[in-house]
């Protein structure tokens, strides 16, 4: 018998199945970077779109959707500190995207681990 956070997981992943591709491609691939920063977090399905928290009863701190662009974002939950320098109170929750490569995943990366911090 599957516990929550593997029912949830099977939901998002189902999710990320019914999209068409290349989207789904590339959502896969996000849904794994997020995995790799981050193992502690758990997937569940969140407001129609994978979102990943400490527990199934936790906030979400990120998500991605697919709408009519992919977008990763930091909820509001997440620790925000300003960005400084030309941005100056800014505070960055989110970001385009139409592919992965190298560099994006790494940004992914540090991204989702400072959602931790």
């Amino acid at each position: 018998m599957m516990n929550k956070d593997e029912r949830n997981l099977e939901k998002v992943l189902a999710t990320i199945d019914k999209m068409d591709e290349p989207v789904r491609g590339v959502m896969r691939r996000m849904h794994e970077v997020i995995v790799a920063a981050a193992p502690e977090l758990k997937a569940r399905i969140w407001y129609g779109m994978p979102g990943y928290a400490t527990s199934a009863s936790s906030p979400i701190l990120v998500f991605f959707r697919n709408d009519e662009r992919m977008t990763l974002g930091v909820s509001e939950k997440a620790p925000f500190q300003p960005a400084g320098g030309n941005d100056g109170r800014l505070m960055p929750s989110a970001w385009y995207f139409d592919q992965l490569d190298d560099v994006t995943e790494r940004r992914v990366m540090a991204i989702v681990r400072a959602a931790l911090e």
